[in-house]
Order: structure tokens, then sequence, then C-alpha cells
């Protein structure tokens, strides 16, 4: 019996397609840094790219001059799915620039909102949504 439970809890905790390895600090510290030029070519203020983290304007600030702090589980997911959206759309868009401007642009499958606005909504799945929709136009999942 205990074999099995054993083998139970590593097939549980093992990673999937569905259920990847857990994003390390390091790594977030990485997808922070990533993020910030991204926002920056975006040409969103801070105090958009803090919703977007979901955090306070000045932790962004101070984080945006020294570096990340520690990055909660939702903050590694939220970064995740941004650079998600940049990869879907430098896969959609031969031109990098049309896939930054995309972003502020209007969109009908947004209800006439563009993606940052959607974004902006401020939670977690704002951004998937958003995610969804690039890797469904680019042919991914």
């Amino acid at each position: 019996m205990e074999d099995q439970m054993t083998l139970l809890q590593a097939i549980d905790t093992a990673p999937t397609p569905f259920r990847p390895e857990p994003i390390t600090q390091e790594e977030g510290g990485a997808l922070f840094r990533a993020a910030l030029n991204l926002f920056s070519r975006w040409g969103i203020t801070d105090e958009q790219a803090a919703v977007l983290t979901d955090m306070p304007v000045r932790t962004f600030r101070r984080w945006k001059a020294e570096g990340p702090g520690r990055i909660s589980r939702d903050g590694l997911a939220r970064l995740s799915n941004l650079i998600g959206i940049h990869k879907a759309l430098r896969i959609i868009f031969q031109e990098p620039q049309r896939g930054y401007d995309w972003v502020k642009a209007t969109n009908a499958a947004f209800d006439g909102a563009s993606a940052l606005q959607v974004m902006l909504g401020g939670e977690l799945t704002d951004i998937m949504r958003v995610r969804r929709y690039l890797d469904a136009e680019r042919g991914g999942w």
C-alpha cells in the first residue's frame, strides 16, 4: 500500500503539458525583467504596468529600479501569460512593431476594446483571455 501511495504522489506531482514545472523565483526575476522591456515597447505607464502585475505602483517602481522581490504564484502566472502574449504576437506578425501596436488597437474580438483595455481589468483571467485569443489565432493551444 505504501508503494502505491508513493507512486500516486509521484504521478500527482509530475510535470505534464497541463501542469508544467513551477516557475522558480530566478525564472520569475527574468520574466519580470522581460516584462519591463515589453511594457516599454507597448508604451504603457507605470500605473498600467502595476495593474498588469497586480502590485501597488510604488512597489512596481521600486522593483523596476532595484529588481524584483519575492514574486507570488499569481504574479508568476501574470508574467508568464504576458510573455506568452508577446510570443504569440511575434509569431502572428512578421514586423515586431505591428505586434506592439496591436496591444492598443481596438479589436472586434474584444467588443471594440483593445487588448490592453481588457488586460487592465486587473484580473489574471483578463490577461489569460487575451493570451487564449492569440494562441487560437496563431493555431496554438
